[in-house]
């Protein structure tokens, strides 16, 4: 474990960029093809890469899947692969540029149930920014001013989901390693989307099995930038970057997609943001 926030940074800053690409290719598959599918390829590509990893730290399969409580790490895989279907079938719905805007909005889901899930203290300053952050979410989906639509509810579905596999990840790491919990993660997911995955086969043409093979590559890349991250700078020294997120899927919806940015998800983005970043920082206050 090294201690070099600056590199951290770049490498977050790179992860970041990495996944927003990766959700520019699932939205663009999406359009076309089954959700479920694509996210079951993409799963074993995953699943692979999460062995290999987990197999050089710990040394061996076994050694890499041991663990004393199997049902929270499935149901933790589990909880990511519904997540992914959900917010890929958002960026279809919505676009990428508002359905990251709602789904922003996850740190302060965490924060929230932190509580009540983990037993964690959390304070007034970071209720009162809790609440500030969904005051921006329904800056955002201003409901009341027009028909509210249904597809809104999907990225904030996907925020909850991710949530609480934050707040599950968090509650495992008390007995099982990282390396553990990310095995877990690959496998269980490849899984249980294979099973869901292989009613809903459709033949994809050649050009789009390269753009799977690009969705797999940035799937897996992403990772690996954010297990670099991690092991080169403290999580609390470079999770304030990880919004970037939002940043470079707003380019590419508005550069590649076309998509607009209206002036009520723009504020609304920023006030999520910015209520993130406070709970952010007042969580590296009370440790």
């Amino acid at each position: 474990m090294q201690n070099n926030p600056r590199l951290g940074i770049l490498l977050m800053i790179a992860t970041t960029f990495v996944f927003a690409v990766q959700d520019g290719i699932s939205r663009h598959l999406a359009e076309n093809y089954n959700v479920i599918m694509i996210v079951m390829i993409r799963y074993w590509f995953f699943a692979a890469f999460v062995i290999t990893i987990a197999t050089r730290q710990s040394g061996s399969i076994h050694a890499a899947a041991a663990t004393k409580q199997p049902i929270l790490q499935i149901t933790r895989g589990t909880l990511l692969a519904l997540e992914i279907c959900v917010m890929v079938s958002a960026f279809v719905l919505l676009g990428l540029v508002e359905s990251h805007a709602i789904f922003a909005c996850y740190p302060l889901l965490i924060a929230a149930l932190s509580g009540p899930v983990l037993g964690e203290k959390v304070g007034w300053r970071r209720w009162v920014a809790i609440g500030i952050g969904f005051i921006g979410v329904l800056v955002i989906l201003q409901p009341g001013y027009t028909v509210f639509a249904p597809a809104a509810v999907v990225p904030l579905a996907a925020a909850t989901l991710f949530a609480l596999y934050g707040l599950l990840t968090r509650y495992a790491a008390r007995q099982d390693t990282t390396t553990t919990s990310f095995f877990w993660t690959g496998t269980s997911g490849a899984v249980v989307m294979t099973i869901a995955g292989v009613w809903f086969w459709e033949p994809l043409t050649a050009t789009d099995w390269l753009w799977m093979g690009a969705l797999c590559i940035t799937g897996a890349g992403g990772h690996w930038l954010l297990i670099k991250t991690y092991e080169v700078a403290e999580a609390s020294e470079v999770q304030p970057f990880a919004y970037l997120q939002l940043v470079f899927a707003t380019a590419i919806g508005l550069l590649v997609f076309g998509e607009t940015l209206r002036p009520n998800v723009a504020v609304g983005a920023a006030i999520v943001v910015a209520a993130g970043l406070f709970t952010l920082w007042r969580a590296k206050q009370t440790k």
